[in-house]
């Protein structure tokens, strides 16, 4: 059993190094000098390390400016949907009411829709909004989240009925039992969710892109395609890579920093 228990972690360490390479040759690639071309043999070390291109990448482009953009449209996408994923949770877990498996259905059939096949339906509703070029309008159809309806739901199924009918015959009102009951025994889940959330919006690329047209509402992911536009000099490979360390590196963090309760919060759900 001790060997089977080796192999295993052995088996897994080398598929987390794979995994990983990508972003370490990311990391080396941004501290290489940049007079230093890549080569075949010698792509990961230079002669020295260097931040130079740390240097250009924030002389290039307003990433302060991006970085107050993407807290704003994140934390505006989070709270709104911290709310509505939470309300709608809770009606699902805790009532029975005429249709409500079959709305639950269509929620979950929302998921199997990708977000590409609603751009331009959504970039219309934008544009009729007034809320082009907007954080605001960035943020606007991501106010609802099925997944996280889904995930706190059956985070809340996992409390006993018994309990939550009890407090309801001792007087507490519904959102007393939400607020005392349930979200205390949730909080793994709210953890799970918040990071996916924070991930998936940090990370998101093309809405953005095609929703702004101006430095001053624009996320870090669209920021970055500015050095994808500099194929008239050559690939720079170690400024892309600076750039990419600079949007990537906080969102790791927040990940290595929360990610017991990330994992604590799937597990609890009954997500495999």
């Amino acid at each position: 059993m001790k060997s089977k228990g080796i192999g295993r972690a052995v088996v897994l360490g080398f598929l987390g190094l794979v995994m990983a390479l990508p972003l370490v040759w990311a990391f080396l690639a941004a501290l290489r000098p940049p007079a230093e071309p890549f080569a075949a043999g010698n792509v990961f070390f230079g002669t020295h390390l260097s931040l130079d291109n740390y240097v250009q990448a924030f002389a290039l482009a307003p990433f302060l400016q991006y970085y107050g953009n993407t807290v704003l449209q994140v934390g505006l996408i989070l709270g709104v949907q911290g709310v509505t994923a939470i309300l709608a949770a809770f009606a699902f877990a805790r009532y029975r009411f005429p249709g409500d498996r079959v709305l639950f259905t269509l929620i979950l059939v929302q998921m199997m829709i990708p977000s590409a096949a609603l751009l331009v339906p959504n970039f219309a509703t934008i544009r009729f909004l007034r809320l082009y070029d907007t954080i605001p309008g960035i943020a606007l159809p991501f106010f609802g989240s099925a997944f996280g309806t889904f995930l706190l739901r059956q985070s809340f199924l996992a409390l006993p009925r018994d309990l939550a009918d009890a407090a309801a015959i001792d007087g507490c009102s519904w959102f007393q039992e939400l607020w005392c009951l349930f979200l205390p025994n949730a909080g793994a889940a709210l953890a799970a969710f918040a990071i996916s959330s924070l991930s998936w919006h940090w990370n998101d690329f093309l809405w953005p892109l095609v929703v702004t047209q101006s430095e001053a509402v624009r996320p870090l992911t669209a920021g970055l395609a500015r050095f994808t536009q500099m194929g008239e000099v050559g690939a720079q490979w170690g400024l892309l890579s600076a750039a990419t360390m600079i949007v990537t590196l906080p969102l790791v963090a927040v990940f290595l920093v929360f990610q017991k309760p990330f994992v604590r919060g799937y597990l609890s759900s009954g997500l495999k």
